[in-house]
């Protein structure tokens, strides 16, 4: 029987409920799950076949250690999944211009460095924002991620400026079809279109997060968000064990909002078979 590590954090030391349906489903096919905090001193990784990053949700607080304990990995030859080099590229939000560059359709947004300063106002009425969100470039669960606009850029600026003494930003054209439409997540497992949620802020916010009071359905996604969401993805050289793509239907296109590949929620929970396909994804790639 293989061992491989799911990769969490403390608050859930025994896998979240939604990655724990994957443990049966592993176990059928001879693959033993052992949950794993991803800064515990005391796992020895080399024990494990492979280590499948799962839900480390507080790595945005700690970047640098996180980046440490890949390195630490990949010193010691153990494989990960994703990839380390996926890992650390997805870590920053950069990853969207690369893409953008590459064809992917994102909001617009304006990307200011680390420890530099920018007038709000400014920049937002210079790039005809009225509404916009801001977003740390390392972030994760929209930890200080704000809506501001242009009228109340000025009073907003003290929150840019406290982000900017840590890490740099991003400020997107607030998307309105995120409150109008809802945010969908489609999750690939090894390239292979699997399930998606649509989910929904709470009345008043714009936060699809469950923490903020957000909500999810299973649904079926139009046949060209799927293929949309494909191409994305294929534009990868490197295999992806899995994938969220997160994004809203703008005039019958998938506009990209997050590219999902470090520690995403699989929601395995919305469909019976997702458990399974998951597990077949991680036998196929051991």
């Amino acid at each position: 029987m293989k061992r491989i590590a799911f990769v969490t954090y403390a608050k859930a030391p025994n896998l979240t409920p939604d990655d724990a349906l994957a443990i049966t489903p592993l176990k059928e096919r001879d693959i033993n799950v052992t949950p794993a905090i991803w800064n515990d001193p005391a796992v020895n990784w080399k024990q494990f076949d492979a280590v499948i990053i799962r839900s480390c949700w507080d790595y945005h607080h700690q970047p640098r250690q996180f980046r440490q304990w890949l390195d630490h990995l990949k010193a010691q030859q153990i494989t990960l999944w994703n990839p380390a080099e996926i890992v650390r590229w997805n870590m920053h939000k950069k990853y969207l211009q690369d893409l953008a560059a590459k064809g992917a359709a994102i909001p617009p947004t304006i990307w200011i460095e680390a420890e530099t300063s920018a007038d709000l106002f400014s920049r937002l009425n210079e790039n005809c924002f009225e509404h916009a969100v801001i977003k740390p470039m390392i972030s994760a669960t929209a930890h200080q991620t704000y809506r501001t606009a242009l009228a109340t850029a000025r009073a907003d600026q003290s929150r840019l400026d406290e982000i900017l003494r840590h890490t740099g930003v991003m400020i997107q054209k607030f998307v309105d079809e995120i409150i109008t439409a809802g945010e969908w997540s489609l999750i690939f497992f090894a390239g292979k279109f699997s399930h998606a949620v649509l989910k929904r802020p709470r009345d008043g916010d714009f936060r699809v997060q469950a923490d903020f009071g957000g909500t999810y359905q299973p649904h079926s996604p139009p046949p060209q968000f799927i293929e949309q969401a494909a191409a994305i993805l294929r534009l990868f050289e490197q295999p992806l064990l899995y994938a969220r793509v997160d994004g809203v239907d703008r005039g019958g296109r998938l506009v990209l909002i997050e590219l999902e590949l470090i520690e995403p929620q699989l929601f395995l929970q919305v469909e019976a078979a997702a458990p399974q396909r998951f597990a077949e994804a991680v036998a196929t790639i051991l």
